[in-house]
C-alpha cells in the first residue's frame, strides 16, 4: 500500500501552466490555419485548373468547322466533334457549314459547372433555319467514350494552318497537217488491131501502165501546258465582334439609332450576370435598355443570360423596341427552346409593325 503521506509535494506553478497551454493552443490553431491554406490552394488551383468538354452535331449529317472565341478548330469539316479541355466558362460559337449554301450559325455556349461535358445540336426548325439547342449537361468523369464517327479536338487559341490547296490547269492545242505523195507507179498500155482479108492480125503492145496514183496524208499533232497553281492560307480565323460589320452591311427597318458598343455591351452582361435571381436579372436588363439601343445579336446574347423561358420571352418582347437592325430580329429565335415562344414573339412583333 503506498503511503500518501510519505510521498513529496507537488508544487504547481500557475505562470508556467499558463504559458504551456497558450503555447499548445497557438501551436494547434497555427496547425489549423496551416490546413485550411493548404486546403483552400488545393481547392483554388482544382478549380481553376479544371475544364469542360463541348459536343456538336448536326442532326441531319451536315459536315462543318467550329470557331471558338474567334479562332478556328478544326480544319476539316465534320459531322460531330468533342471539343476537349475548354478553361472558360463561356464562348462565343460560330459553325460554319461546307456546304456554303447553308451559311454560317452564331451562338454563345456557357457552362454552369465546372469539369462539365456540354452537349449541342444543330438543327433546323419548323421555318428552315438553322439553330442550336441545348441536349445534356453531365460530369466529365461519367462521360461515356467518344463515337467511332466523333472527332476529338483538343482546344487551341492557335489557329491551324489551312491545308495547301494545289490548282492544275491544261490547255490543249491541236494541230493538224495535210499533204499530197504519189505512188511511183507508170504503166502504159498500147494496143493495135490490124484486118486483113486473109484474117484477122491482132498486135498487143504493153509497154507499161502510166497512172499517177496520188496519196493524201494527213497528221495531228496535240501540245499540252500544264499550269499549276499552289496557295497555303495560314493564321486564324478572326470573327468579327457584332456591332461593327452588323451596322455597316445591314440596310432594313432601324429600331433605335446608335447602337451600344462592345466595351458597353459587355459591362451590361456582366452586371446581369452579377445577380443570382432571374427577376433581378430581368429588371437590370430593362432597366440599362431604356437609355441604351441594341443589336438583334446583342439582344440574343442577353437572353442566353436568363434560365426560363418565360423570362426569355419578356425580355425579347420589350428589348425590341430597343433594337437597331429590327429586320434581323429573327437572330434571337435560337435563344429559345419552344416553338411556341418563337410564335408568340413573332405574333407580338406583328401588331407593332
Amino acid at each position: 500500500m503506498v503511503n500518501f503521506l510519505t510521498l513529496p509535494p507537488i508544487i504547481f506553478n500557475a505562470n508556467s501552466l499558463k504559458t504551456q497551454t497558450r503555447n499548445e493552443i497557438n501551436s494547434i490553431i497555427m496547425k489549423h490555419i496551416a490546413s485550411l491554406l493548404l486546403i483552400f490552394t488545393a481547392s483554388a488551383f482544382s478549380l481553376f485548373s479544371q475544364t469542360n468538354n463541348l459536343i456538336l452535331f448536326t442532326e441531319n449529317g451536315e459536315k462543318f468547322q467550329v470557331v471558338l472565341n474567334g479562332i478556328l478548330q478544326n480544319t476539316n469539316p465534320e459531322t460531330n466533334v468533342r471539343l476537349t479541355q475548354l478553361p472558360a466558362p463561356n464562348y462565343k460559337c460560330r459553325v460554319i457549314f461546307a456546304d456554303t449554301k447553308l451559311g454560317q450559325l452564331d451562338f454563345n455556349v456557357y457552362f454552369q459547372e465546372s469539369s462539365e461535358e456540354l452537349t449541342m445540336s444543330v438543327k433546323q426548325n419548323k421555318k428552315g433555319e438553322y439553330v442550336s439547342r441545348y441536349v445534356s449537361s453531365i460530369p466529365i468523369a461519367s462521360a461515356p467514350p467518344a463515337p467511332a464517327n466523333q472527332k476529338i479536338i483538343v482546344y487551341t487559341t492557335v489557329a491551324p494552318e489551312v491545308e495547301t490547296v494545289t490548282t492544275t490547269v491544261s490547255h490543249s492545242t491541236t494541230t493538224t497537217q495535210t499533204g499530197s505523195a504519189s505512188s511511183g507507179d507508170n504503166v502504159n498500155i498500147h494496143m493495135g488491131v490490124n484486118m486483113n482479108e486473109a484474117g484477122a492480125d491482132i498486135n498487143i503492145q504493153a509497154g507499161g501502165m502510166n497512172m499517177d496514183d496520188n496519196l493524201v496524208e494527213s497528221s495531228t499533232i496535240t501540245t499540252t501546258t500544264t499550269h499549276t497553281v499552289t496557295s497555303t492560307t495560314k493564321g486564324p480565323l478572326v470573327v468579327t465582334p457584332a456591332g461593327v460589320d452588323d451596322v455597316k452591311e445591314y440596310h432594313g427597318n432601324i429600331g433605335c439609332p446608335n447602337p451600344m458598343d462592345i466595351a458597353d455591351f459587355q459591362m451590361m452582361k456582366q452586371a446581369i450576370q452579377s445577380k443570382d435571381f432571374e427577376s433581378t436579372r430581368l429588371s437590370i436588363a430593362k432597366q440599362v435598355l431604356q437609355e441604351n439601343c441594341l443589336l438583334a445579336g446583342q439582344v440574343n446574347e442577353i437572353l442566353s443570360l436568363f434560365d426560363f423561358e418565360n423570362t426569355k420571352l419578356e425580355f425579347a418582347k420589350y428589348a425590341y423596341a430597343y433594337t437597331y437592325d429590327t429586320g434581323n430580329y429573327f437572330k434571337v429565335h435560337e435563344a429559345f427552346e419552344f416553338e411556341s415562344s418563337v410564335e408568340e414573339l413573332n405574333n407580338y412583333i406583328n401588331t407593332k409593325n
